[in-house]
């Protein structure tokens, strides 16, 4: 039997390849009433089915989890399954993950626009709001979040995950992967585990994470050098950084509620006055939003920009879109405790524009994973190559059977998909399969 490393994070991240061999049953049950008729402002003619609601976890405590559920393409019954949860902490999977990364549809002004590279060209695509208090998602017990944490959250979204398969019983047996970025590199292999350890009749194939924080001091420690190497710093700010306090250590003492020692306020001041806030730490080398006014959300309806050009007030047009009560209405969604809809309840955390997880210290963490594995390269570090002869990014595979892999997705921001939707739906069109991305001949 192969040897587990200590880290919770690298236990389960291996585990998740397994592969299970069983017979589908394919059972036509949805739910009626959670149907999604149609969404305000969708386009015309569409093939697919959506359905959105609520799914109890906890009858006591009156706690429940808000899906957004859209069916694949073509051939939905043969298809996968796979579950998205978004990270942030906080974040909104269905407003993140379905509306601005890789959904069918993205918002521009009072309407939606399709997006061309919908992950729902691939799969059955399951967009949990997780834990209870992001997106629609909520607790009628308010004490709930001020003790809520990763065990309560992979346990509650495994509860999800047995109730929503009563309401679909057809996806019993079905092929199922679990997919998530930002901080999600602790939810997703969190439930993983669970799944795994489960009676769930799912036959858990893979997961992926992109961008994900793993462990928190190389991840936040990658960060000094993104910043110097892409020109964000100058050479004496990195050598602060470097000799009085390195960004893990800034990050607890800003963000985590510690004292602030007199060595991270010089460097804090040194930084902030370099970095500027109108740079996009999420998109280095993409513009910033200026504006959320509402002559921003009304664009003329005959000449909407191309879905598929970045559009850097998406997230704004997504905050403004789910707000609307009839889209409120359509998504069987309601607002319980909170009085406005959010993208994140709290600021979140891939591609290799993000400064925020850097892919530097992702790659040393998958390195770090192989080795205590025992898991050799089987394809060395080489780019990777999209449809069009251009370079995709570049990618490593550990073991047989790409067992464990690592990707870069070129010019992908911190959600790669809103920037590079292409590269990333190859990507995720070659996870499903099992398959390596197509190299260069070079």
């Amino acid at each position: 039997m192969m040897p587990f490393p200590s880290e919770p994070w690298i236990k389960m991240a291996v585990m998740v390849f397994v592969i299970f061999i069983q017979t589908n049953l394919i059972v036509e049950s949805q739910p009626k009433s959670d149907k999604i008729l149609s969404l305000p402002g969708q386009p015309d003619h569409v093939s697919f089915q959506q359905f959105s609601g609520y799914v109890m976890v906890d009858e006591k405590q009156h706690r429940a989890l808000f899906y957004y559920f859209v069916e694949a393409e073509e051939h939905p019954a043969s298809r996968p399954l796979v579950l998205w949860l978004a990270g942030g902490p906080g974040c909104s999977s269905a407003g993140a993950g379905a509306f601005i990364e890789h959904g069918p549809f993205r918002p521009n002004g009072e309407n939606l626009v399709k997006n061309e590279y919908s992950w729902n060209k691939e799969a059955n695509m399951l967009y949990l709001e997780s834990p209870a208090g992001v997106g629609f998602s909520y607790s009628s017990n308010k004490s709930f979040y001020s003790y809520i944490n990763d065990d309560i959250t992979a346990q509650d979204s495994l509860t999800f995950l047995k109730h929503w398969l009563i309401k679909y019983p057809e996806y019993n047996n079905r092929d199922f992967f679990i997919a998530g970025d930002s901080y999600a590199g602790h939810y997703v292999p969190q439930l993983a585990q669970l799944v795994l350890h489960s009676n769930l009749r799912l036959s858990l194939r893979g997961v992926a994470i992109g961008n994900p924080l793993l462990e928190f001091n190389t991840d936040f420690n990658s960060r000094a050098g993104y910043y110097w190497s892409h020109g964000m710093i100058s050479d004496s700010s990195y050598k602060l950084v470097k000799r009085m306090c390195n960004t893990s250590r800034l990050r607890r003492e800003y963000f985590l509620g510690g004292p602030v020692s007199e060595s991270c306020r010089h460097v804090n001041h040194a930084l902030s006055k370099e970095m500027t806030e109108y740079l996009d730490l999420y998109d280095v080398s993409g513009d910033k939003c200026l504006s959320n006014s509402s002559n921003l959300l009304h664009l003329h309806p005959l000449n909407p920009p191309k879905c598929n050009d970045i559009d850097v007030c998406l997230q704004e047009k997504t905050e403004y879109y789910f707000n609307r009560k009839d889209v409120q209405n359509s998504l069987h969604a309601r607002l319980v405790g909170v009085t406005q809809w959010s993208l994140c309840i709290n600021n979140s955390e891939g591609g290799d524009q993000d400064s925020v997880i850097p892919f530097t210290g992702t790659r040393s963490l998958v390195s770090r994973l192989a080795k205590e594995l025992k898991l050799k390269t089987t394809q060395p570090y080489r780019a990777w190559i999209e449809g069009k002869q251009q370079v995709g990014g570049w990618s490593q595979v550990y073991g047989n059977d790409n067992m464990l892999s690592f990707a870069i997705i070129r010019g992908g921001s911190h959600t790669a998909p809103f920037t590079q939707p292409e590269r990333s739906l190859l990507l995720f069109h070659k996870f499903l399969q099992g398959k390596p991305l197509p190299l260069s001949n070079a």
